[in-house]
């Protein structure tokens, strides 16, 4: 794992994503740890990591560790559940989600 990603580990830490949007790009990213199309995503990220950190905080979440976190993602910001997935908060409004085989570090460049 990148050494800049944040561990999403307590359902308290979505209100602090929400407000910190409003200072600095929010990038969640949704894995499970059992799924192959995850896995290949996640080490497309990590091979491909080329980010500051001083760009957007970056949330790695661990779906089947916290499901309950996963779910209020997808509750408070209104997305549909997808793993793997990436969602992009600016301002407190999700303004990007990609997931599976779109998942890339380029991708994200892009749309952040």
């Amino acid at each position: 794992m990148n050494k800049t990603w944040k561990i999403l580990n307590d359902i308290v830490q979505l209100e602090q994503i929400q407000k910190e949007s409003h200072h600095k790009k929010q990038v969640l990213f949704k894995h499970s740890t059992s799924c192959g199309i995850s896995h290949y995503a996640y080490e497309k990220l990590v091979t491909n990591w080329s980010f500051s950190e001083d760009e957007f905080d970056f949330y790695y979440l661990d779906i089947l560790k916290f499901r309950a976190i996963s779910n209020e993602v997808a509750s408070k910001w209104k997305i549909n559940h997808q793993s793997p997935q990436i969602i992009v908060i600016d301002k407190g409004i999700v303004t990007y989600t990609c997931s599976h085989h779109q998942i890339s570090a380029e991708d994200l460049r892009k749309n952040i």
